[in-house]
């Protein structure tokens, strides 16, 4: 195969990718150590493979040349040769083909398959796309929503999509069917401000797992960080994936992706050579030291848990990140980032640390600079767990808030002074005047964990589906079954568990900090105890949007809790006078009391069987003794109800009742007034107003 019919000329190596012009495209790929790189061409039919060109020029570490008459539309893909030895860590397979790191879109969806893999891969490889330029477009305005304002709605593409009856059945599991009306007046309706997209960059299911008839459905195993990921469209990837985007700013909510720099689908030393690894493997991935300091290249480092770690220390490799993270921003039109495993991102190259190359690189980018950056704080290599230690222009999920606010609404003995550190930030983990009070991302679940609805009816994880021997996932889930493992009709333990879906709800959306909703969890969705869905593309994690009474009520219920949040002030930003992170306060006092309405002393909160408590948050005074905003929010954790004497700032004080989680059906809460005592009830919420 020749290159007969096209005029190749040397291009330039300025721009990575294919970057198109009216005469023809740019080809520019880093690969510093290769004797040689051959571009190849496929048709757009059947990707059959119609040129090999030989890239004729290289510019220090990169590749290139510009080849008249190719359009938008066109599929490609290198080939590289040159010594490959494990000493140096290069990995050059000339039968293999690979995908271009910058390529901005993939011919379809990727699927391991051994056979395809062996000798030339091509037939199993997905190809490079060619895409035209965007030119100048007239999009939304970005909503720019305040983090004070930020409720985050955690979905998945196709599971939120796959069984929507009012998605017509073409776009069910699609970005254009994750934009249909429906879906988004349900967020509305909800009260979302953005929208946590799982991995939407180009993946493939891992080797191991495809074996076992499986799948990698939440798609953390990326091949390429630009492409966005093909088996969520149905024609045109980019137009499609921009169109979501766009309909959603058009509603005023946000779009956040969790982005994989971490780590990606090649896996280690006997994982496949799908991409970079064929390119620079020694550059992009992290290995060992042996004991004399020598890097062990047949080693790699796996603080991923997923067979490697990318090197985002590397110059190229950080370059390559933070281009991806522009792209999506200024191309795609997103407005933030949760990175997935992100300590790795702080490793520069093996420890971590709060300046490292890509913290300053991200904190001084004028484009990213007004972007949402969400941290998960932690990866499983050595000194992993970084809660805290980020820097303070990111958010970080907190996963003591998540354990500790369900130890506390199980009934665990002894995490009440935990509670309520939570409940105003962690500020024993976000310091004042270092870390706003609004850095602790909230979530009592996680994609990667029990649902809400399956954390009060499961006290064991049931992933037998996932075929290995239910060992995956956590362990340790915080969770009960209140008498009955799984479903059951038995109509006690039924309104035991709504009560402390309620509870835990309530809690996550009146604590300080950015709350995090599952996705479907308002729904009561299930995945029938399986706490670690990442391999199950099916109904066990698609949402279910038929809803019985028990499951409209409390829809309606959480819709209700956010309200209540977002028009309040106090409730969703506390601004304390003890805080020089910003000059603002808006609060006079904070009170925290005991049921017989005295304030909580030391030994009070070190009382294991103290589990019934009440927070007061008393805005700032007018001239006239008013208060802006005027609070009482009661928790009862305990098996029994609780007489409450309330508190009294002025004479005659009197308390009106805003909120009791005793109730499933809102409509069935009382008009109540309390001058004194209330009756509260066992594991409940109260939430009261002063007038």
């Amino acid at each position: 195969m020749t290159a007969v019919n096209y005029r190749v000329q040397s291009g330039s190596a300025l721009f990575l990718g294919a970057v198109l012009d009216e005469g023809g495209c740019n080809f520019a790929v880093h690969c510093p150590n290769a004797d040689s790189v051959k571009l190849c061409l496929f048709s757009e039919k059947d990707e059959e493979q119609i040129a090999i060109i030989d890239m004729p020029a290289k510019t220090g570490k990169v590749w290139h040349c510009y080849v008249e008459g190719i359009q938008a539309g066109q599929l490609y893909g290198y080939r590289t040769s040159g010594a490959d030895h494990d000493a140096s860590g290069s990995r050059f397979l000339p039968e293999k083909l690979l995908i271009d790191p910058y390529a901005k879109a993939l011919s379809r969806p990727m699927f391991w398959d051994a056979k395809l893999y062996a000798g030339d891969s091509q037939k199993m490889v997905a190809k490079s796309v060619v895409v035209a330029n965007s030119g100048k477009q007239e999009r939304p305005a970005k909503p720019n929503t305040p983090l004070d304002h930020t409720i985050l709605y955690e979905a998945h593409v196709k599971g939120m999509t796959a069984q929507h009856p009012d998605v017509p059945t073409k776009l069910q599991g699609t970005y254009l069917g994750m934009c249909q009306p429906c879906i988004i007046e349900h967020l509305k309706d909800l009260g979302i401000s953005a929208v946590q997209l799982m991995p939407v960059a180009a993946f493939m299911p891992e080797p191991y797992i495809t074996n076992k008839g499986l799948t990698n459905y939440w798609g953390y195993n990326p091949i390429n960080y630009f492409s966005p990921e093909p088996r969520y469209v149905i024609d045109d990837a980019i137009a499609e994936f921009k169109t979501m985007v766009d309909c959603y700013h058009e509603a005023g909510i946000e779009i956040i992706l969790d982005v994989v720099f971490n780590h990606t689908a090649e896996g280690g030393l006997d994982g496949p050579v799908l991409s970079f690894k064929g390119l620079d493997n020694s550059s992009f991935y992290l290995f060992e030291r042996n004991e004399y300091g020598a890097i062990d290249y047949n080693k790699f480092v796996n603080n991923s848990g997923c067979g490697n770690s990318v090197n985002t220390a590397f110059p190229y490799v950080l370059k390559m990140v933070m281009d991806a993270l522009r792209y999506w921003v200024q191309e795609m039109g997103v407005d933030g980032f949760r990175f997935d495993l992100a300590a790795s991102l702080g490793r520069d190259p093996y420890e971590f640390s709060a300046l490292s190359g890509f913290f300053r690189t991200i904190r001084q980018d004028p484009v990213l600079i007004g972007c949402k950056l969400i941290a998960e704080p932690w990866d499983i290599g050595h000194g992993g767990y970084r809660l805290g230690q980020f820097p303070s222009n990111w958010l970080e999920c907190n996963d003591k808030y998540r354990d500790t606010v369900r130890a506390f609404w199980r009934g665990d003995k002894g995490t009440t002074s935990d509670f309520a550190t939570r409940l105003l930030g962690s500020r024993d983990v976000f310091p004042k005047e270092s870390r706003s009070i609004l850095t602790s991302v909230n979530n009592v679940s996680y994609h990667d964990g029990f649902t809400l609805q399956d954390m009060v009816s499961y006290q064991e994880r049931h992933n037998e589906a996932n075929g290995e021997q239910n060992r995956d996932g956590h362990g340790h889930n915080l969770s009960a079954n209140y008498g009955v493992e799984g479903p059951t009709t038995d109509t006690d333990i039924i309104a035991m568990r709504e009560q402390q879906k309620r509870n835990l709800f309530t809690t996550l959306l009146l604590s300080q900090g950015i709350p995090h909703v599952l996705g479907g969890d308002e729904l009561s969705r299930t995945q029938q105890g399986n706490n670690n869905a990442y391999c199950q593309d099916n109904p066990i994690s698609w949402l279910d949007w038929n809803l019985d009474e028990n499951k409209r009520q409390f829809l309606a219920f959480c819709q209700h809790v956010i309200n209540i949040r977002k028009e309040s002030v106090l409730l969703h930003h506390l601004q304390l006078r003890d805080d020089n992170f910003d000059l603002s306060h808006n609060v006079a006092k904070i009170y925290w009391y005991r049921p017989d309405g005295a304030r909580k002393l030391e030994d009070d909160w070190h009382d294991p069987d103290n589990q019934c408590f009440a927070v007061e948050l008393r805005g700032e005074e007018y001239e006239t003794g008013e208060t802006t905003e005027h609070w009482l929010i009661v928790f009862n954790a305990s098996d029994h109800d609780v007489q409450f004497n309330c508190p009294t700032y002025v004479p005659n004080q009197r308390w009106k009742l805003t909120l009791d989680t005793r109730y499933a059906d809102l409509r069935k809460q009382p008009e109540v007034v309390v001058q004194n005592c209330y009756k509260q009830a066992s594991n409940s919420i109260c939430l009261f107003n002063a007038i």
